[in-house]
C-alpha cells in the first residue's frame, strides 16, 4: 500500500528520479522554457520552486544547497544572478505549465513548463505601452515655443558679442 506517499516516482528509481530532475531543473533554469510530458512537469515543478526560493536569498549556504540539488555551477549562478533577481516580489508560482496535446509516438500528454517572469506574452511589465514624449495639448505647444525661444536666445547671445569683438578690432 502506499499511504502518505504523495510524489510520482515516474516509473524510476530514486537515483534516476534524482538525477532526471537535476538535469531537468538545470535546463529550465538555463533556458527558461522547455518541453515534456505532464508527469514529468508536475513533479519539476515540484523540484524547482523551493529552489528559486532559496535564490532569493544570496548567502553562502543557500547556494551550497542549492547546488547539493542541480550539481550544475552555471545553472546556480543564473538562479541566483538572473532568476532570483526577477522573480524576488514574487510570493510563489514561478513555473507555468501549458498543455500542448499529445506526442506522436506513444501518445503521451505533453507540456511546456516555462519560468512565469520569462515569458513576455504574459509578463504585465512589457504590455505597458511606452509613454509618449510629446503632448498634444495646446500648453504643451507653448512649453514647447517657450523652450524653443529660450534656446535661440542663448545662441544670438553666443554669436553676438564675437561678433562685436570681431567688429572692435
Amino acid at each position: 500500500m502506499r499511504h502518505n506517499k504523495k510524489f510520482n516516482h515516474l516509473s524510476r528509481t530514486s537515483s534516476h528520479r534524482k538525477a532526471m530532475l537535476a538535469n531537468m531543473a538545470t535546463s529550465l533554469i538555463l533556458k527558461k522554457r522547455i518541453t515534456t510530458t505532464i508527469a514529468k512537469a508536475k513533479a519539476l515543478r515540484s523540484y524547482v520552486e523551493p529552489l528559486i526560493t532559496k535564490g532569493k536569498n544570496d548567502t553562502t549556504h543557500s547556494r551550497r544547497t542549492v547546488f547539493s540539488y542541480l550539481k550544475d555551477k552555471y545553472a546556480v549562478s543564473e538562479l541566483f544572478r538572473d532568476v532570483a533577481v526577477k522573480v524576488a516580489d514574487r510570493p510563489g508560482g514561478y513555473a507555468r505549465i501549458l498543455k500542448t496535446g499529445s506526442r506522436m509516438g506513444d501518445n503521451a500528454d505533453m507540456c511546456i513548463i516555462e519560468l512565469v517572469d520569462y515569458n513576455t506574452t504574459y509578463v504585465k511589465e512589457t504590455a505597458k505601452p511606452v509613454a509618449k514624449k510629446t503632448r498634444r495639448g495646446a500648453k504643451a505647444k507653448k512649453e514647447e515655443t517657450v523652450a524653443e525661444a529660450k534656446v535661440v536666445e542663448t545662441k544670438t547671445e553666443e554669436t553676438q558679442p564675437e561678433s562685436t569683438e570681431e567688429k572692435t578690432e
